[in-house]
């Protein structure tokens, strides 16, 4: 039975930024489903993509699908911050186009990987499974002072404390192994009146926190945004598909201080009512993208 794979989001916007259709070499530093690249390498047969992701799993999934792309597709399990030395193992110093497209798959949630928090799973939330940290070790051995900073920094989660306070109380009793039961721990903090009767869970934003933390979501991307600058042609391209705010300030801040980019989408360029309808998990999605410049502007 062939395989559904989840639509990629602002999937038109993101060729169109990328310039994909005028042909080149591009870096997909975010793989995930394939759906991206795919499309990158339909735009223009003469287009090569070289492909990153933690995930190994995901990666086994795109090379199934991309195959028919022959040698013009090559895939690397790594950090996208390591974009630089993947690009030297390629024997490449500049390429055309450079795409991100940040958080967590349709495949990452619909997993046994501890990302949803609608279904009892092991507490993990590794994007890359040879990494030791989990979520279930940050719950469970972290001071409740750290825990509450987590969940402040990283989820934006004004019950954080009180969060984190329960969280320590019932760990004492016995370790917090699943993720429901993290779940249920939150649910019972946070007032009723302020979630009953809508779609979205109350534990999260605390589920977000400890995934960013564990994965180290932000401080890969800070390193990630200037080397792949660093790794753009004259007149290439970074494109950057964001879902929450955290991410999506760290991503302008950073284009906006680069002497050698210009910013090409004023303001953030949002997933059209259509795409939303057919694919909800778009509805968060915000892109930006800057061009290199011929020469460094000061």
């Amino acid at each position: 039975m062939k395989e559904i794979f989840h639509p990629p989001v602002l999937l038109n916007e993101s060729i169109e930024f990328l310039k994909a259709k005028e042909g080149g070499v591009f870096v997909d530093a975010t793989l995930g489903g394939g759906g991206h690249t795919e499309a990158i390498l339909e735009a223009n047969p003469k287009n090569r993509v070289i492909a990153i992701d933690r995930d190994e799993e995901a990666i086994d999934r795109a090379i199934k699908r991309l195959e028919r792309f022959g040698d013009r597709f090559s895939v690397y399990h790594a950090n996208f911050a390591q974009i630089g030395v993947v690009l030297d193992e390629e024997g490449i110093n500049f390429v055309d186009g450079i795409l991100f497209d940040l958080g967590v798959s349709h495949f990452q949630l619909r997993g046994d990987r501890g990302f949803s928090l609608w279904k009892d799973d092991l507490l993990d939330m590794r994007m890359d499974r040879s990494q030791k940290l989990t979520a279930a070790d940050i719950v469970n051995t972290l001071p409740e002072r750290e825990l509450a900073r987590i969940i402040y920094r990283y989820g934006e989660e004004r019950f954080s404390r009180k969060i984190a306070r329960e969280i320590v109380k019932r760990r004492r009793e016995k370790p917090i192994k699943t993720t429901l039961e993290l779940a249920k721990i939150v649910e019972a903090v946070i007032p009723k009146k302020l979630w009953a009767g809508k779609k979205k869970h109350p534990a999260t934003k605390t589920f977000q926190a400890i995934r960013i933390y564990v994965n180290r979501e932000l401080e890969n991307l800070e390193e990630a945004i200037p080397e792949a600058a660093n790794r753009l042609k004259a007149g290439g391209r970074i494109v950057v598909i964001t879902f929450h705010s955290l991410e999506d300030r760290i991503v302008k801040k950073l284009l906006k201080e680069r002497g050698d980019l210009e910013t090409i989408t004023k303001k953030p360029v949002l997933p059209s009512e259509k795409e939303v309808a057919v694919n909800p998990a778009a509805r968060s999605a915000k892109l930006r993208a800057a061009e290199k410049f011929s020469t460094v502007h000061i």
